[in-house]
């Protein structure tokens, strides 16, 4: 069984300047907002409470709709959805209170340029397919 993941992303800039939001993770690197569906929840709501709970953003909807796929990490089914937030600095700090609590560092990360080792794998997978829908 498909465990259901939620990332929802927010962009700006467009062409060759389109960046993506993502936050260094204190342990576990350089990664995108994601978290598990709940049960009952539709993928929108979920992805509007996940970008609360991780990034302290409130979020609508944004066009362009939203995309699954199962190639980002095994047994697990992505949901991916575009939102739109107020404008947001180049960096900020957000304390998350999941997992015991931790201060996530947000930064711009252009869309175009290749994840890194300090990305895990299925983050960089999830980068791939987002390019793939903004190219």
């Amino acid at each position: 069984m498909l465990v259901e993941k939620i990332c929802p992303y927010v962009l700006r800039g467009s062409g060759s300047r389109r960046e993506i939001l993502a936050f260094r993770h204190p342990v576990a690197g350089r990664q995108l907002v994601k978290g598990t569906l709940e049960p009952q929840e539709s993928v929108e709501a979920g992805a509007l409470r996940e970008l609360r709970e991780e990034a302290g953003l409130a979020g609508t909807l944004a066009d362009g709709g939203r995309w699954s796929s199962a190639e980002v990490a095994e047994d697990q089914l992505w949901h991916f959805v575009p939102l739109n937030v107020p404008p947001l600095p180049d960096h900020f700090d957000f304390y998350c209170a999941d997992d015991g609590g931790h201060l996530f560092c947000f930064f711009w990360w252009p869309l175009a340029r290749q994840a890194g080792p300090d990305w895990h794998l299925m983050f960089v997978r999830a980068l791939a397919e987002i390019r793939t829908r903004h190219q």
